[in-house]
């Protein structure tokens, strides 16, 4: 069993009165209506300071819905160090209203991916994680639990890490970080806003070190909650300047609750599910395949059988090459039905559509290599000017939306073969929006990643 750590001095020591002080901070907090959410984003200091701030986001597990029975929770290691994402060694976590048991199917689940390791030291002292179980203890019942002190890992890691754990109704997902750390007031307030912004935005790769001690959980909710197109709720944006504290040094405390799309459970495609990157290539690549010889007479492309990833709304490019040269690329950036139907559709208007090439002819079909990219939800991608952008790029991964006016124009990832220089990929850009003479104060930029589904190669 896990012992508290800082019982006594995060949070009241004796029962009854943190039973009574989580219930206080609970009734104190602003009403919501609305759904539950999926997932949390709360402070961990103690609850003095943050206690307020976090009661507003455990106040939304009121909300109707079936029971949460499993929390996966995930903050910063500020004492050991831990290589990846450490579970505790010990089966449960003592809190003054008792004790939580590990849920163990779950741990062995995580455990066999390898950034995911046990660590006592990881636990023995944290505190990110212990002070969060009271407001769950009190707001949930009987749950079990799934902690993760996240060290010297990626986003990826965790985002790796959420996938394999995400469940339905009955799992809860709770990330715990501080914002800004030790800023003067006024100061904080500006760099939690812009964190505030860019969390809302799911933008993941925007946040710096500086802006929260757990970002890389945070990080790595975001890439998830991107991939599942999940939305963001502000709850609540101090510090303890205005909770418990003095303003010449402030520590900064967010809230947010994450919702998965209302009446539809999004599995995003990934490489590494059990289907295999492989077999949805092959799939989606004869769907656009049928798409096209379609145009010419063939049947009506057949929506595959024992597939419900084609069922699910994702956005997507077809990309057409007749022997090593583009021949026909078109797609969308927002889906507007399930992916079966946007890759018939967007396959059909890449071999007739595209303004740029003549319309496909019935004799170029056997020669045609077909591609797939299932799209990623856009983010926006803050730039001051075509310097900053390209230095923000990741040549190789991001897609990359552009808006100036009435003009716009997009890249998909797999542009970066043709073009691998940040700078010339936005130029190129521009030009195929109609803007080569320069950069416009009114750009914006919105970046995305793509699953890349090609034809499997005789």
């Amino acid at each position: 069993m896990r012992l508290p750590a800082v019982a006594g001095a995060f949070y009241p020591g004796e029962p009854e009165a943190l039973r009574q002080e989580v219930t206080r901070l609970l009734a104190a907090a602003t009403a919501f209506a609305g759904p539950r959410p999926k997932a949390l984003v709360v402070p961990h200091a103690g609850y003095v300071y943050s206690g307020p701030v976090a009661a507003t986001a455990y106040a939304r597990l009121r909300a109707a819905g079936p029971r949460v029975e499993r929390v996966v929770l995930l903050g910063p290691s500020h004492f050991g160090a831990v290589a990846g994402l450490a579970l505790p060694e010990e089966e449960s976590f003592l809190t003054p209203l008792g004790a939580v048991p590990i849920d163990e199917a779950a741990a062995a689940r995580a455990l066999a991916l390898p950034q995911v390791t046990r660590s006592a030291v990881g636990h023995l002292r944290e505190h990110s994680l212990e002070v969060q179980l009271p407001f769950l203890q009190v707001v949930l019942g009987p749950f079990s639990l799934v902690p993760f002190s996240v060290g010297l890992a990626s986003a990826e890691d965790v985002a790796g890490v959420l996938d394999a754990l995400w469940g339905g109704p009955e799992t809860l997902v709770v990330i715990s970080t501080d914002l800004s750390h030790y800023l003067p007031y006024e100061e904080a307030r500006a760099v939690d806003h812009r964190t505030a912004a860019q969390v809302i935005a799911l933008d993941a790769e925007g946040l710096r070190r500086e802006q929260a001690c757990g970002r890389v959980p945070l990080q790595g909710l975001l890439l998830e909650a991107r991939r599942r197109r999940l939305s963001v709720d502000l709850l609540d944006l101090r510090n303890s300047g205005d909770t418990a504290g003095d303003q010449d040094q402030v520590v900064g405390y967010g809230a947010f609750a994450l919702f998965e799309p209302a009446g539809l459970r999004i599995v995003p495609p990934r490489a590494e599910h059990s289907e295999g990157h492989g077999h949805r290539a092959d799939v989606a690549t004869r769907v656009a395949r049928a798409a096209l010889a379609n145009l010419f007479g063939g049947p009506a492309p057949a929506r595959p059988v024992g597939e419900p990833w084609l069922d699910e709304p994702h956005a997507c490019f077809v990309s057409l090459h007749l022997r090593g040269s583009l021949r026909g690329c078109c797609g969308a950036l927002e889906p507007r039905a399930p992916l079966f139907e946007e890759i018939v559709r967007c396959a059909r208007l890449a071999a007739t559509e595209d303004g740029r090439f003549e319309p496909l002819a019935a004799g170029e079909l056997p020669g045609l290599d077909v591609e797939v990219s299932v799209l990623s939800p856009l983010q926006p991608l803050a730039a001051e000017d075509e310097g900053e952008a390209a230095r923000r790029l990741r040549p190789g991964v991001d897609g990359l939306y552009l808006v100036a006016g009435s003009h716009h124009a997009t890249f998909i990832p797999a542009v970066w073969e043709q073009l691998p220089d940040p700078r010339a990929f936005l130029l190129h850009l521009r030009a195929k929006a109609g803007l080569a003479d320069g950069w416009r104060p009114d750009t914006r930029l919105f970046r995305f990643t793509a699953e890349r589904y090609q034809e499997p190669r005789p």
